[in-house]
């Protein structure tokens, strides 16, 4: 079976605005501790690909997940951040960790 025939299918268009989910599961985690619970905008979606978290403990990985280049202001990450409000940071994240805002 192909990636592609396992893949889930993508909830999230740009421009839509999305929340990380904070979660503190066990395990190997691909989505960074500091931005679960922030909520950002969907930049783009750059595919599907076999699930990393599964991936690490030897799995199939599949169904493949929908990852999102997901954008974020640096001023609401880091609320002592001094640079300029405009600032913002992308992080890739898989569709499991993201819930609409």
């Amino acid at each position: 079976m192909s990636t592609a025939a396992a893949a889930v299918a993508a909830r999230f268009r740009p421009g839509d605005r999305v929340t990380v989910r904070r979660s503190d599961v066990p395990g190997h985690m691909r989505t960074p501790w500091y931005i679960r619970g922030h909520a950002g905008v969907i930049e783009r979606l750059c595919g599907a690909y076999p699930n990393p978290e599964e991936l690490a403990y030897a799995r199939a990985g599949l169904p493949a997940q929908p990852l999102y280049r997901v954008r974020f202001a640096q001023a609401e990450v880091w609320p002592d951040y001094a640079g300029s409000p405009a600032d913002t940071i992308d992080i890739e994240v898989y569709k499991h960790w993201l819930e609409p805002a």
